[in-house]
């Protein structure tokens, strides 16, 4: 606060006071002519003056900007060390240097700090973004030099090493001596995960690591006013999943030009250009760790969207963010109801994991969920142009340790994946709506045996099957269906009777055709109409075959195919996938039991 003016001063001690007060007064101005960003919430002006990586040198002095906690944007000292050129690849330099003072030499380089604005020589010199080794006792970081960082899409053609970490096997660390956590590698990038409990992270952990992935639990925060109001030190990130939970990423900001933003100082995962969510991030703390110190974050309000993930940076664009799938996750138990929303990334190689997480923990981690009952799962996946895909199947508490729950999240995962994996078209995924019934108990089915009404049939007749089944720790009982022998069927003919569960039937009837993978269709629409007919795991089936030829066309089943149309297509290429099998599915039948079936019985019909 400025007192009043002293009367008894020496002139040079006046002189010396009031040009203190000028220059004070004068620094903002003279900032904005020398070119200088504005102040940092730390009060440490942020030059815009760009210093090329050929102008550094061993020796130089610089400092860096991140945040330890709050919206307080700290300034920390670095020095260089030296320049490796051809680092991550073809003309590709890193900067070496070691990060000084009391914080960060207690932290050592944090998880999240990725991206912090690097000044040597006051000129803006790089990005934070690669650690050196585990239980080092020198915090000693790599920089990616700025051009790199402003200008991604020119290093396009090198290869995306980044999102892996870039330390040897240890096999081959061994033969080659190097030490354990010696390699540089990417400054981990924090998934925060809001709303999930540890439990569903361990169920998921091997996919999430194989992505490169800090998992840690976080918090939201409500959006405000100035989340788009970005300065380099501030925080970032992408939104993968919103809602009643939500899965974030948050890197560092290098800096920002007009609307467009600099993050990370390498990739998230070398997606290239991708449209997600950007949001802004807000730190509570910062967790130190001799393992791996990370930043401990909660996800603020959408500030628009991130449209490139590239080697040296990730970028991203302020104002509207992209469309997200919405998924509507609807549970009934004999305790009550719940009716769960959430919000995802619409991206081939995200989009199966991340619905797979969001419905185990929707599930599984409310206060009406119990382990020990059978869940019935049923919904719908509308696609932008296409028919919607069905879902139902029914999943029964097994003895393992594994929750009840996962199966139905793997299975969701699995047809997630069958839709994205197509090599026909990326399907817009415009709504995900699932239900899942909870029943008391374990119920489940096993078939134990299966006799025909009669040994013999004539052509046209229809014959009943009856099947013992033996529920779970429950008594036996009998169910019948029926199925009918087609007319046309040659006397002397023998047929087989198949009583088994859905997925018997349906490679039963398609062969190799069912699989786990997006199937034989030459379409989107064709795979869509695959995934509808498949059996469901709930049913007891029984199926007449014929021993005439079936032809597989695609999605198109052709039964009691004649020899001229096989020898025309054997062995010749044709559009499309085509197989041929040695039975016709002739008649069908099917038992809704409300369990999983498991069995298999072969019967042989003889007709007269």
């Amino acid at each position: 606060m400025r007192g009043p003016l002293p009367t008894l001063l020496p002139s040079n001690r006046f002189m010396t006071w009031l040009f203190s007060r000028v220059a004070l007064l004068a620094a903002p101005a003279l900032a904005i002519a020398l070119g200088v960003g504005a102040l940092a919430p730390s009060g440490c002006a942020q030059s815009n003056e760009i210093l090329p990586v050929s102008q550094v040198r061993e020796g130089m002095q610089g400092y860096a900007y991140t945040i330890f906690a709050g919206d307080q944007i700290e300034k920390f000292d670095l020095e260089v060390i030296g320049v490796m050129p051809n680092f991550l690849g073809p003309r590709q330099s890193i900067i070496l240097v070691e990060l000084k003072g009391p914080k960060v030499e207690h932290t050592g380089v944090v998880a999240g700090m990725s991206g912090s604005p690097v000044y040597l020589d006051g000129k803006l010199a790089g990005a934070l973004s690669l650690k050196l080794g585990v239980f080092t006792k020198e915090a000693i970081a790599g920089v990616t030099p700025i051009e790199d960082v402003m200008h991604p899409e020119a290093q396009g053609n090198a290869s995306p090493v980044m999102s892996q970490q870039m330390a040897l096997p240890n096999e081959a660390a061994s033969r080659t001596g190097l030490p354990s956590g010696s390699a540089l590698e990417p400054i981990a990038t924090p998934l925060v995960f809001s709303g999930f409990q540890s439990a569903t992270l361990q169920q998921f952990a091997s996919q999430i690591q194989g992505y490169g992935f800090v998992a840690a639990q976080g918090g939201t925060s409500a959006p405000r006013a100035d989340d788009a109001h970005l300065v380099a030190g501030d925080m970032a990130g992408m939104v993968l999943v919103r809602g009643d939970a939500s899965i974030n990423s948050a890197c560092t900001v290098t800096a920002v030009q007009g609307d467009r933003v600099f993050l990370c100082g390498h990739p998230f995962l070398s997606l290239g250009d991708v449209q997600l969510p950007m949001a802004r991030s807000r730190v509570v703390t910062t967790l130190s760790s001799s393992l791996a110190s990370t930043k401990i974050v909660n996800v603020g309000g959408a500030i628009g969207t991130i449209v490139g993930d590239h080697l040296t940076a990730v970028t991203g664009k302020l104002g509207a963010g992209p469309a997200m799938i919405p998924l509507d996750l609807d549970i009934n138990t004999g305790a009550g109801q719940k009716k769960l929303h959430f919000e995802m990334v619409n991206h081939p190689k995200l989009t199966p994991l991340l619905v797979a997480l969001t419905t185990f923990n929707g599930l599984t981690q409310n206060a009406i969920y119990g382990e020990g009952n059978t869940l019935h799962l049923s919904g719908e996946i509308r696609l932008q142009g296409h028919a919607p895909v069905q879902i139902e199947n029914t999943y029964a508490p097994g003895d393992s340790l594994s929750p009840d729950g996962l199966p139905i999240a793997l299975s969701v995962q699995n047809m997630f994946t069958r839709l994205f994996t197509n090599t026909y078209e990326l399907p817009t995924v415009e709504h995900i709506s699932l239900k899942v019934d909870s029943v008391p108990g374990r119920q489940s089915f096993t078939i134990d045996s299966a006799w025909l009404e009669k040994g013999e049939a004539m052509p046209g007749q229809t014959l009943r099957v009856r099947v013992l089944l033996h529920p779970y720790r429950g008594a036996a009982r009998i169910e019948e269906a029926s199925v009918r022998v087609p007319d046309q069927i040659a006397h002397g003919t023998s047929l087989r009777v198949l009583v088994g569960d859905g997925d018997l039937l349906n490679r039963a009837s398609r062969g190799f055709a069912f699989s786990g993978s997006s199937g034989p269709a030459t379409g989107l629409d064709q795979l869509i109409t695959l995934l509808n007919k498949e059996r469901r795991n709930d049913r007891l089936y029984v199926g007449l075959f014929v021993p005439s030829p079936t032809i597989l066309w695609d999605d198109k089943e052709l039964p009691n195919a004649p020899l001229s149309q096989i020898n025309m297509i054997d062995g010749r290429p044709a559009p499309g996938s085509v197989q041929v099998l040695r039975e016709s599915l002739a008649s069908e039948a099917s038992v809704q039991l409300g369990g999983p079936v498991t069995g298999v019985i072969s019967l042989n019909l003889q007709i007269r």
